[in-house]
């Protein structure tokens, strides 16, 4: 793990892999530093966000370097379900590149819980990780334009859910009338790092 300054009231952690990521995450979201006001884990980094008021940035540093990471099932984990109606446009694309037919692709697809493991692109949009390796596959090699809200995708070793209409290059599966952001809602979005997540086919 590698520290740094992040401006003022910030410090970037560095690691070697999202598992890393992930259990460095927990340990500091399940023992918050008085003065911590945000921890926002990425792929291979956790940018902590503190109140120079409150504390300093050596006291955040000393608590990231000291606080021991925390393996995934010795954390709590609030469980989200969604149902999905696998109807996307690449779902038989996704079949040809993992050798499943489309009926073991939903299988795969909802047979085990994914854990987000961080949020970004777009508001409400989650990465979850952890899910059959089977359905481990590329982006698109040509993007959509426009990706309607709520549809299911795969890239890479992430699934994901489109919280609203836009770009995007992953492989579409199926789509959700679960809304994964509403600003009216506390928190907005639905789903948060460390969260379990079910796929329930419709």
């Amino acid at each position: 793990m590698r520290i740094l300054r992040a401006g003022d009231s910030a410090l970037l952690a560095e690691f070697e892999s999202l598992d890393e990521v992930l259990a460095q995450w927990r340990a500091l979201d399940e023992a918050r530093l008085r003065g911590v006001v945000d921890l926002v884990p990425a792929a291979r980094t956790i940018l902590v966000v503190f109140d120079p008021v409150e504390t300093t940035a050596e006291k955040v540093r000393r608590w990231i370097a000291d606080t021991p990471p925390l393996p995934p099932d010795t954390a709590p984990s609030a469980e989200v379900e969604i149902g999905v109606r696998y109807d996307g446009p690449d779902l038989e694309e996704v079949g040809r590149l993992t050798g499943l037919d489309t009926d073991e692709v939903v299988a795969a697809h909802t047979s085990t819980a994914w854990t987000v493991a961080f949020g970004g692109f777009a508001p409400g949009f989650a990465y979850l990780t952890g899910g059959d390796e089977r359905l481990h596959v590329p982006r698109r090699e040509s993007p959509r334009t426009v990706v309607p809200a709520g549809a299911v995708g795969l890239a890479g070793e992430f699934s994901g859910v489109y919280p609203r209409r836009s770009p995007g290059g992953w492989q579409l599966i199926g789509t959700t009338d679960v809304p994964l952001w509403d600003p009216q809602r506390s928190p907005a979005a639905l789903l948060r790092p460390g969260h379990s997540v079910r796929f329930v086919a419709l």
